[in-house]
């Protein structure tokens, strides 16, 4: 059935302001917090193991968003059924599971900043991915501003793989890299997996059936856990607390709420402010101190995001039954060799 819209655009409608505020504060207490992650799990990862690591963070999640989820769920009596549950198990395994074990193992080897900056070729995944599964196409400032963003996180990335001091050695390592890598590759994926199922189920559900899936699946490293647990310091054990309630339990679920309002490219382009928070909190907490070319990287990434939040302008069909006259020049009716041109104000032409 042919539109009767005059004008026909690939751009999403946009969201009342209150419900776009939301959406941007979810998007910055993800921001914050998971960059906050990439410094909690350098500081504590001395202390433990990457599977015990993401099973202690997943299930101190999976506690605190029970306590939200399991009221919600005994009134709606909303859970998935049959086949549903498959995009969750995907998701779930990959993203709390995959994604949290090959981050922290990266990390025993990687400083969180340059952590950070390698996880960052997600957003580009995501985008291509969106544009190919979601349909949501591939518009010109999406493209344009994550292009920009990714060049300044290479210049935050070339600046942090230099030795800080004469005569240290790089702090980048192949296998870091490539376990950074993949679990770059296995956000992009949950997040295309994840998009669908937040048409049907709030953001919190779906967030806590996939911490639920993560942990299942890292029951194996439970000996591990509570192994390192009684040898770790106090300040170890609060700090994966830390990460299981706020980087965990509360940012995957901001971010879930961003992603049911925003389109998936849209959304992961705005991670590129992770690695630039990621060095400052470094900075602040840790006392690494940004080389210039990284601060340079940095303003970069905020003005590629800025680009990415450009609307491209709607163009007009040219089928379109209720375009209007005049609105391009090839719509407009040239009258034939004798005929008169018609409309207000039209000068009649001579015959010949």
């Amino acid at each position: 059935m042919p539109s009767t819209s005059p004008v026909s655009t690939a751009v999403s409608p946009p969201l009342p302001s209150r419900v776009r505020a939301l959406g941007v504060a979810a998007m910055v207490t993800t921001v914050v917090l998971w960059a906050s992650a990439f410094v909690g799990i350098r500081a504590i990862g001395p202390h433990f193991s990457p599977g015990s690591l993401t099973l202690g963070r997943l299930a101190v999640a999976a506690v605190i968003l029970s306590l939200l989820v399991l009221p919600q769920l005994l009134k709606s009596r909303l859970l998935p059924k049959g086949r549903e549950w498959w995009p969750i198990l995907a998701y779930g395994a990959m993203w709390f599971g995959g994604y949290n074990v090959a981050l922290n193992a990266a990390e025993h080897v990687l400083d969180a900043g340059t952590s950070a900056l390698l996880i960052n070729v997600n957003p580009i995944l995501v985008a291509v991915m969106a544009g190919i599964f979601l349909k949501e196409g591939f518009p010109r400032w999406l493209i344009v501003g994550s292009l920009v963003a990714f060049a300044g996180v290479a210049l935050i990335a070339f600046s942090s793989g230099q030795p800080s001091r004469a005569g240290e050695s790089p702090t980048a390592d192949v296998a870091g890299v490539l376990l950074c890598l993949l679990a770059a590759v296995l956000a992009a994926v949950s997040v295309i997996i994840q998009k669908p199922v937040l048409r049907k189920f709030p953001a919190a559900q779906a967030t806590w059936f996939g911490i639920l899936v993560g942990a299942l699946c890292c029951l194996p490293f439970t000996g591990q856990l509570v192994a390192e647990v009684q040898a770790a310091p106090v300040g170890a054990t609060l700090g994966l607390v830390y990460l299981g309630v706020f980087p965990t339990a509360i940012a995957f679920t901001t971010w879930a709420y961003a992603l049911s309002l925003i389109d998936a490219g849209k959304l992961a382009a705005t991670t590129y402010l992770v690695p630039g928070t990621t060095i400052l909190i470094s900075w602040l907490l840790l006392g690494e101190i940004p080389t210039a070319l990284g601060l340079v990287g940095g303003v970069v990434c905020l003005v590629g995001v800025g680009l990415t939040r450009r609307r491209s302008r709607p163009t007009p069909r040219k089928d379109a039954p209720g375009n209007p006259a005049g609105a391009t020049a090839r719509h407009i009716a040239v009258p034939a060799a004798g005929e008169a041109a018609v409309g207000p104000g039209a000068k009649r032409s001579p015959s010949r």
